[in-house]
Order: C-alpha cells, then structure tokens, then sequence
C-alpha cells in the first residue's frame, strides 16, 4: 500500500472526465459541493450542476425527475443526510421507480471525526439494503472509486456509493478492474478468512500480515459491492478457510456482518466474528482515536480471526 488518496476528491474529478464524454451526465449537491468535492463538475459544467441549497429530500425528487427524463444524475450529500434524511424519497422516488439515479455520499462512518455522532453515518448501509433494485458500493481507496464511479454511470438502475472523509492509502494500481457484484482477492490464506469493506480493507491487510507472523494463514476480501454481495466468493471463503470475521465502519446490526452471515448460514456454516460499531453512536474525537475506541482496527480484527480460529472443529 502507498500513500494515502481522497476518494472524494477522486469521485469529484471522476464526474468532470465522465461529463465530457457523456452529455446526459448531471450532477446535483445540497449545499455541501466544497466537502463532496462536486464543486469539480459545477466549474466544468455549470449548466448540468445543480444546487438545491440545504434540501436533501428535494434533491433525490430532483434526481428522479432527471433520470425519468433520461439524464444520469449523480445526487450528492453526507452519508448522514442520505438516506437518513430523505428516506421517503429515495424509497418511493427512486427504489420503487427504478429510477436510474446515482446517490453517492461522503462523511460516512466514525472517520468524520470531529463532528461526532450527529454526522457519523453508522447505518446507511442497512437502510438502503432495505430497498429492492438498489446496488451499493463501497470503494477501498481512490483507484477503486474511480473504477466504481465509472462503473455506477453505465450500469442502468439505482446505486449508492459510500465514501468516507480521509484520505485512504492505495491497495490498488491503475491495472485495477471493478466489477459491480464481485469480491476481490487480497491476500489468499487457509486458516480464516477476513471480508472487509471501505476503511477497514487496509486494517484487514495489516492483521493478516500480523497474524502471518503467528503462523496463522489468513485470507483477506475486499466486498466493494456489498449489494448485490458476492455470495460465491463468501462460500468459497467459508468452505476453504473453515472461519470468517466481518469489518466493517458501520453498526454490526443489519450491515456487512449480517448480510455475510445470512450468506454462511445458509450455505456453510463456520465459526464467524464480526468488527464493527456495536449498538451505539459515535462521538466527537480525532479518526485515528475513534476507530481505536469503537474496535475498529488491525489489533481488533485479530483479536477476532484468534477467537475465529479458535473455535473451528
């Protein structure tokens, strides 16, 4: 891994090189273009940008109206606001529409910081997995945004992409292929298997590396798409490793760890652990001490493949 890179300034520089090549590109903020990083496409593209002012709600009505008109609007706010704030909209307007609208958020997770628990998006990933028809995607660094990014234009249906606010080291280089559906392979590894998303992917690939030391083989998935998830590479994981731990920067309850397990259980059971926010809010702090508060790091998803492994056979 190299140095770190904002997904959201790559996601805002994504739109401006999908925008010259595709007219019926649109793009649409809730008075947050400076952070989102859509300020990019709205100097490139005044007359295809539009800012709604601080109404997350009419914005996703917006969108709708866009994309039934044939245009490929990307909506833009803090992970917090949708779909917290604009459920209903995106549940009737999009969701049940099939509405080919792009929500891409940013600010998500505890990483926020100090802004704490009012802005820290822990279960936006539940409540758009909810919703029928919608894809999710949560890239791992900025290359992945942008194949992500890419990906979620020409894909025709509503997606939900998750960014965080720091800046992520680089797992991935320019040779990097997304595809929406399918994990990704970090590191094989025979004795447990870690599937992480987002801001957890590097964490993941630090404890394998540290569990190597121990002796203990470990697998390492990136599930960037984590609707629809790729159950076959989550069987295969459970089949070949006999243990699986969940990470993830987001409540445990109805997140990646859920859906993981529904997966397990119904195809191959084995002993799972999970890491993520456990049934609280967060609160105001530096990223660095709050993923440490909230068990949200390499030490943590460890700690959780050792008790994994400790309970095969």
């Amino acid at each position: 891994m190299s140095d770190a890179v904002s997904l959201r300034e790559t996601y805002g520089q994504t739109l401006v090189a999908l925008g010259k090549t595709n007219p019926d590109i649109v793009v649409l903020d809730a008075d947050l273009s400076p952070s989102t990083m859509t300020k990019f496409f709205a100097k490139e593209f005044p007359e295809r940008f539009f800012e709604v002012g601080i109404a997350e709600a009419n914005m996703i009505g917006i969108a709708s109206g866009l994309a039934a008109a044939g245009k490929i609007p990307f909506a833009s706010t803090f992970a917090v606001f949708a779909p917290g704030r604009c459920f209903d909209q995106i549940r009737v307007s999009v969701a049940q529409a099939r509405l080919n609208v792009k929500i891409a958020v940013t600010h998500a997770g505890v990483t926020v910081g100090e802004d704490g628990a009012s802005h820290q998006a822990l279960e936006d990933i539940a409540l758009v997995n909810t919703l029928p028809g919608f894809t999710i995607i949560v890239p791992a660094d900025a290359i992945e945004t942008d194949r992500a990014v890419r990906a979620a234009a020409a894909h025709v249906g509503p997606c939900y992409i998750r960014m965080p606010r720091p800046k992520l080291p680089l797992i991935y280089d320019e040779s990097y292929k997304f595809k929406i559906g399918k994990a990704v392979t970090l590191r094989e590894g025979q004795d447990a298997a870690i599937i992480a998303i987002g801001v957890m992917v590097s964490q993941a690939l630090a404890a394998a590396a540290e569990l190597g030391k121990e002796g203990i083989d470990c697998r390492v998935l990136n599930m960037p798409t984590v609707k629809p998830i790729d159950e076959k590479a989550i069987i295969k994981a459970a089949q070949e490793t006999g243990a699986v731990v969940t990470a993830e920067e987001h409540q445990l309850n109805g997140g990646l760890g859920s859906i993981v397990a529904r997966v397990v259980a119904a195809h191959h059971p084995v002993p799972m652990e999970f890491v993520g926010v456990n049934d609280v809010f967060g609160q105001s702090g530096k990223p660095d001490e709050l993923l440490v508060k909230y068990g949200l790091t390499a030490a943590d998803i460890a700690g959780a493949v050792r008790k994994a492994v400790g309970r095969k056979g």
